[in-house]
């Protein structure tokens, strides 16, 4: 990493509790010359926007403060509880985003509206990031969810083996604050493919139970499709897991996931095809926000980064993986790219629904986590607790913030 990064770069770590600490890393810059960010990015992701940050800097001369959390849920929500929110910040969820605007109304520092253009963003994206009509967010990258992956060398073949075929699968359920989400996603894809967009957003808005038997065979299908492989991958590595498709000998055969998740490394040729038998997809966000309503250099950089030039610049950078919900970015490097850029867009064929757990509330999204990494290491295969207590966790905590209508676009 390059000494001026590292230099620049503030690392906030949080400490659950201690709102002093949330006050102080984070916090808007309080001056008109900066801009101050929280982010959870590393690796590829964050120098990609490292370079689109750059790419600003030098334009406008304004300076980027980046404060970089793995556990941004939380310490979000703590700086802002405490009055002291950064300008600008990644929002972990469209439930999110739903939720700081309406904190924004008030008294309380929420979400700000935003004056920066949406006509070129593809749907559901350009819905998601309005509320009440105005738009409150800005979709800096967008990835489809219902990927499976292989490696084409370790197949001996052109096309995957059978989706089916329990065991197979590489599977890693730790992801650090967020542990437990690859099986929430699985899961949810399950559901959309089996029972349509109809039922998806009808479930996620309150208007079904994680008791219902739907749910249950979603739960109770991926349970089956992961055989012995559920075994330890609680605290199995994400990334590690997948990575198992290139090992000598290799130690699974597919992983799923969007490909912004999957860390391949570049000297391996991978492939995917949908792992939904329908066309229905499932597909996911990173958006940003504005805190704060007094600082001009940060609307410049939230502009910035609405526009066609920095998302794809933003596509260019990040090692093939990233995808732009702006309909203008239409460079992608390659074949890979180019295929899941084209299921983005209008008249594709494919519904796109956007990720359960990111739709959801950040508090019950974390509680749909746990229950699956509890649920990936029980003895029994009956999901009836967990779901459960989901139904009691939504029932306090409400249902997704999102209309029903905006969950999805394309065909039903």
């Amino acid at each position: 990493m390059k000494k001026t990064l590292t230099v620049r770069l503030t690392r906030c770590v949080l400490v659950l509790g201690l709102l002093l600490a949330a006050a102080g890393c984070g916090g808007g810059s309080g001056r008109p010359d900066r801009v101050t960010i929280m982010i959870p990015w590393s690796g590829d992701e964050f120098q990609a926007f490292y370079s689109v940050l750059t790419a600003f800097e030098k334009e406008t001369g304004i300076q980027v403060d980046v404060q970089v959390t793995r556990a941004l849920t939380q310490q979000l929500d703590a700086a802002v509880t405490a009055g002291a929110p950064p300008d600008l910040a990644m929002l972990p969820s469209v439930g999110a985003v739903h939720g700081y605007a309406e904190r924004g109304k008030g008294k309380q520092r929420g979400l700000q509206p935003l004056d920066v253009p949406t006509g070129a963003y593809l749907e559901p994206f350009r819905g998601l990031a309005t509320v009440r009509g105005e738009v409150y967010a800005v979709p800096v990258k967008v990835d489809v969810k219902s990927l499976a992956w292989f490696a084409r060398a370790a197949t001996g073949r052109s096309g995957p083996p059978d989706l089916g075929t329990p065991g197979i699968w590489c599977l890693g359920l730790e992801s650090g604050p967020t542990s437990g989400w690859p099986g929430a996603d699985w899961i949810a894809d399950i559901l959309l493919a089996r029972t349509g967009a109809g039922f998806y957003t009808k479930w996620l808005t309150g208007g079904e139970k994680w008791r219902s038997p739907q749910l249950d065979e979603a739960w109770t299908t991926w349970r089956a499709l992961m055989g012995d492989g559920v075994r330890g991958a609680a605290v199995r590595n994400f990334g590690e897991a997948a990575a198992g498709m290139t090992t000598a000998p290799p130690k699974c055969s597919l992983a799923h996931g969007a490909l912004s998740a999957m860390g391949f490394d570049q000297g391996h040729a991978h492939d995917f095809v949908t792992s939904s038998p329908t066309r229905r997809l499932e597909v996911s966000a990173d958006f940003v926000g504005m805190f704060t309503d007094d600082n001009p250099s940060a609307e410049a950089f939230i502009a910035f980064l609405a526009g066609t030039r920095a998302q794809q610049l933003w596509v260019d950078q990040e090692a093939g993986a990233a995808f732009s919900a702006d309909g203008h970015v239409t460079r992608y490097a390659t074949p890979v790219q180019r295929r899941i850029a084209g299921m983005l867009r209008p008249h594709s064929g494919y519904t796109l629904c956007f990720g359960a757990a990111d739709a959801m509330t950040p508090d019950v999204s974390a509680a749909f986590y746990r229950a699956v990494l509890d649920y990936a290491t029980a003895a029994t295969k009956d999901p009836d607790r967990y779901l459960a207590d989901l139904d009691q966790v939504q029932e306090k905590l409400g249902s997704s913030p999102v209309p029903r209508e905006k969950l999805c676009a394309g065909p039903s």
